[in-house]
């Protein structure tokens, strides 16, 4: 699977991704910070990434349809911090290649994961 980390996130997501064997690139180290929502997830979709998220905006399935890219995981943790993020990404990282099917966005928290397609509701992981 190919990740993009969001600015949003701590440059520490993509290295742990990669360590796991994923091949994970950052909006950093493409020069993206900054640009349009639409213009990134146009992005990871013509590079064949999913986007791992804390913008809330991606969870919209009607703006994103995620039957429409590659798959969306939007970060839920309670607190925004980086050792907060990092766990959550620890966390969610064995689930990944189990579970995980292109054109779904999941929504993590430290509960759970809600896996949402544009057709169907999934239960949590």
């Amino acid at each position: 699977m190919k990740f993009k980390t969001d600015e949003n996130l701590p440059l520490d997501v993509a290295t742990m991704l990669n360590v796991a064997g994923y091949n994970a690139e950052s909006v950093y180290s493409e020069k993206l910070q900054g640009c349009a929502d639409s213009f990134l997830i146009g992005k990871c979709q013509e590079e064949g990434r999913i986007l791992i998220t804390l913008d809330n905006d991606f969870s919209n399935i009607i703006a994103y349809p995620p039957d429409k890219n590659m798959g969306l995981i939007v970060l839920r943790p309670k607190s925004q911090g980086k050792e907060a993020v990092l766990k959550i990404v620890s966390d969610l990282l064995p689930k990944l290649s189990d579970h995980f099917a292109p054109g779904q966005l999941w929504i993590v928290n430290e509960r759970r994961i809600r896996i949402r397609e544009r057709e169907a509701n999934y239960p949590p992981i």
